[in-house]
């Protein structure tokens, strides 16, 4: 079995603890106990931003950490396909709930495409900072393009058929939108610090953990089964509470 690293888990797994702390709050404003404007507020859209990229600079470091253990194609195949059969799962259920605003390209369909992109990319080594800096800053750069001489363009960058590649002048409206650009360039970042310190500093990865993190190690070993569960237990307990309270 490759050789887990509690650092990297723990770090997952304080993720997945402030994500379940954000849709909690999320759902409490969807069933009107909270309301909340998490669309336009600055201080739920920093966090939503904060959360994602801590996630998807963990599954940067993840793919450092399989590079460099010599996992094959089989394997990582095998979790690609759990990722993208998930996010195809996210899509039908979001529709469900949000017919109007379904998730088409959320936080799992949009890793299932850059882990292939890492998976690719993962030999260009010091490379991968420079790389991640141009994908950070491609999105902006395409606002300004594209509200300047290439305006004509934007109705076909905005569609669905490409807005996930993330060069748009507007956000879809959408539950949950988590394009190529920027966040590739925060997953490549991830393995390239993945792959420094597993060369220069394997200690920082290898370190024991305290007996109070180690809970967080554990969440973050069963990420994807969590992530797929929290939501669906959350809601249907808040429905539940709504329900009751309504025939209190």
């Amino acid at each position: 079995m490759p050789k887990r690293y509690d650092a990297v888990d723990a770090l997952r797994g304080l993720a997945m603890v402030w994500m379940t702390v954000f849709h909690f709050c999320f759902d409490l404003s969807h069933f009107g106990f909270w309301p909340q404007n998490f669309r336009m507020d600055p201080f739920w859209t920093t966090q939503r931003t904060l959360i994602v990229s801590l996630f998807l600079f963990c599954a940067g470091l993840g793919q450092a950490i399989a590079w460099h253990q010599g996992q094959g194609w089989l394997r990582f195949g095998r979790r690609w396909g759990q990722i993208v059969g998930c996010a195809l799962l996210v899509t039908a259920s979001s529709y469900v709930m949000f017919p109007q605003s379904f998730i088409y390209f959320g936080v799992l369909h949009g890793m299932a495409v850059m882990l292939l992109i890492a998976r690719c990319t993962a030999h260009w080594g010091r490379w991968l900072w420079l790389a991640g800096l141009v994908a950070v800053a491609l999105p902006p750069l395409a606002q300004h393009v594209l509200s300047g001489m290439w305006a004509e363009a934007a109705p076909w960058l905005n569609g669905r058929a490409l807005n996930w590649l993330g060069l748009v002048s507007r956000k879809p409206f959408t539950e949950d939108y988590v394009p190529i650009f920027p966040w590739l360039g925060v997953l490549w970042w991830g393995l390239a610090a993945g792959q420094w310190m597993l060369a220069h500093r394997s200690n920082w990865l290898q370190r024991s953990l305290p007996g109070g993190l180690r809970p967080l190690a554990a969440l973050g070993r069963w990420s994807l089964s969590y992530y797929m569960l929290h939501q669906p237990v959350m809601m249907g307990l808040l429905m539940a509470v709504a329900w009751g309270l309504g025939h209190g």
